[in-house]
């Protein structure tokens, strides 16, 4: 069945505009809870969200939608996703619901479902709630009678609780006193939690971005956007910069230099760090396809395999599960640590590189630069409506790309899961190639669409 609600990180559109409408969170929320509602004891869901001005429109409607199918909520406000998910976990929840649109700037929202388990919901029973919300599935349940309606409160610990998590995952008996650390929040969901975690744990830390007001999340700054994190490092002379999205589960950090580390180095860097300790379950790192060829290699060279999926964090996990592995992730930070967290967690990931500046008493630079990427280009293209990759054209073009490529070089076509582009990705020894390689495919969808690149 074709999908037509949800993508590739749950729902996604601009506020209060057909999909992402109250009317349709309300649905979302009624068709979640037939799904999870089992048996008469009383069924519970967490809610959390971003800082959007649109929250506070999205929030209310589906919890009316799930008090009406008899499901009590419990309501944590601006909360990481990875928190969301941990509470559900922690509070036996049967669902958990982050409204969010992750990366995206404030006139988009959406909707993340997570299982009683901490878990992203399956594409089937994604596909199973779609076909309700959409009236294609009866619903297999009635709303709730008058004595049965669910009831909401709200958490009031809920961020106390995921500091307390977080902190566990550092390692005992060690300490961040003596470093200065820059941590950007995105003006995003871990406005709070993120620079009291650091602080507790004895850094002396500089917080960027941590007043948000509706309508900054995101805007110019946070992992998207790291320049003013990475400007920070250097005038403020601190050891590491750490910059998180608007949902905090991704991270892009900064050397004391104020270069940019990216979710590759950081899954070379814990993967051989695990593997050195006997930690690293399966013998692999799970990755995507956007991955780099240099960290293929850096893991070659230390009898580790990287295995390949999709993009996007929910395919990392389903194949970390498939191989028993614990560490997985994409370039973008989105880093996934299958002892600590059950989806990505952009804080938990920057503690595991923290803990190896401490242990090693080494800076940044050296701790996690542990290979040179080959060069890559990735270049967006939004489009209409269409099956542009169909077209004999652009078809043509991506042989051809292929082909100067040779066989140490690859070549990435899609379309986001999350936006209405193709992105189009190469990458190979040769940067001449590889940047000759991503224009000719580009201007070939351009050709086709007649729309000019993103």
């Amino acid at each position: 069945m074709a999908r037509r609600l949800f993508g590739t990180d749950g729902i996604r559109g601009k506020a209060n505009e057909a999909p992402m409408t109250a009317d349709l969170a309300l649905r979302v929320a009624m068709a979640a809870a037939a799904q999870f509602r089992r048996g008469e004891h009383r069924h519970r869901v967490v809610i959390g969200k971003d800082t959007r001005l649109s929250g506070y429109m999205l929030e209310p409607a589906m919890t009316a939608g799930f008090v009406s199918m008899g499901m009590d909520v419990v309501l944590v406000g601006p909360m990481p996703t990875p928190a969301v998910a941990m509470l559900t976990r922690s509070l036996r929840a049967d669902l958990g619901v982050v409204i969010s649109a992750s990366h995206n700037a404030y006139q988009d929202n959406g909707i993340k479902l997570f299982g009683p388990d901490g878990y992203k919901l399956s594409d089937a029973v994604e596909q199973a709630i779609e076909a309700q919300v959409l009236g294609e599935a009866p619903f297999g349940m009635a709303p709730a009678g008058p004595r049965q309606l669910g009831r909401a409160r709200r958490l009031d610990d809920a961020g106390g609780r995921y500091i307390e998590a977080v902190k566990a995952g550092f390692p005992k008996g060690r300490r961040l006193d003596g470093l200065k650390i820059v941590v950007d929040c995105a003006n995003g969901a871990a406005y709070r939690v993120a620079p009291t975690v650091l602080y507790e744990l004895g850094a002396e830390v500089v917080p960027l971005a941590v007043a948000p007001d509706g309508f900054n999340i995101n805007a110019g700054c946070g992992a998207t956007h790291p320049e003013a994190m990475c400007e920070a490092v250097v005038a403020h002379g601190a050891q590491l910069g750490i910059a998180l999205d608007g949902d905090a589960d991704r991270v892009i950090l900064a050397d004391e230099h104020g270069a940019v580390i990216d979710g590759d180095q950081l899954l070379a860097l814990i993967g051989s760090q695990w593997s050195q300790a006997g930690r690293l379950a399966g013998g692999v790192v799970v990755a995507t396809v956007m991955s780099n060829l240099g960290l293929e290699r850096f893991l070659a060279g230390r009898g580790i395999g990287l295995v390949r999926t999709s993009v996007g964090d929910r395919y990392v996990v389903e194949e970390m599960h498939r191989r028993g592995a614990n560490v997985g992730g994409e370039p973008s930070g989105h880093i996934v640590l299958g002892d600590l967290a059950t989806t990505g967690d952009g804080l938990v990931a920057a503690l595991q590189l923290l803990a190896c500046l401490v242990e090693q008493d080494q800076p940044a630079s050296r701790v996690a630069r542990l290979f040179d990427p080959v060069p890559q280009r990735l270049k967006s293209i939004r489009t209409g409506p269409g099956d542009f990759l169909a077209e004999a054209a652009v078809a043509a073009a991506i042989r051809d790309s292929e082909r100067r490529l040779g066989r140490q070089g690859r070549m990435l076509v899609r379309r986001s899961g999350t936006e209405p582009v193709i992105r189009v990705m190469a990458e190979g020894d040769d940067a001449a190639i590889v940047d000759a390689a991503v224009d000719a495919v580009i201007d070939a969808i351009r050709h086709a669409d007649g729309e000019r690149a993103a």
